[in-house]
């Protein structure tokens, strides 16, 4: 029975959002850049000058992992896990970096592999008509808003919780 109560502790909880919010954000990307990959290889078949561009496109959605991983090392700094020794910390303060670290870690997840869906529809234009790289890439930076919004929203709430 003092394993469970030690599996909700207030550390612990706070230690898996940091690991929900690099792994769901982690796994959005590493999705998202494999969908762009894919699409950019069909690509390069056919002029593989196109690299450079097909790159860039295909790089935009592994910002949702990042975003993900500056989130948890947050969690992990406030909690003492890096940089100093571990809080003791209620089971309330813990679930509110457990929050945090969702908000960030499911909006990364869906918009990594929707951004690698549309950089993947993008390689089309850059395949036809490269000078187009610029409207290209405006189609998949506008999902990327959305990840900028979690990660906001997750580094306010961060901010918002005392240890």
């Amino acid at each position: 029975m003092n394993w469970i109560t030690s599996l909700f502790s207030g550390t612990s909880l706070a230690m898996l959002g940091a690991a929900l919010s690099c792994l769901l954000a982690g796994t959005g990307s590493a999705r998202g850049c494999g969908i762009a990959g894919e699409a950019a290889a069909g690509v390069l078949t056919e002029d593989p000058n196109k690299f450079g561009q097909t790159l860039l496109l295909q790089a935009l959605p592994g910002t949702q992992g990042i975003y993900g991983l500056i989130i948890a090392f947050l969690i992990l700094l406030k909690i003492g896990i890096i940089g100093g020794p571990a809080a003791n910390l209620d089971p309330s303060v813990g679930m509110r970096f457990l929050f945090a670290g969702l908000t960030m870690g499911f909006v990364g997840l869906t918009s990594g592999i929707a951004q690698g869906r549309a950089s993947a529809a993008c390689m089309g234009i850059i395949a036809k008509r490269p000078e187009e790289l610029g409207k290209a890439m405006m189609y998949p930076a506008l999902v990327e808003t959305y990840a900028v919004f979690a990660l906001l929203i997750s580094f306010l709430m961060w901010m918002g919780i005392a240890v």
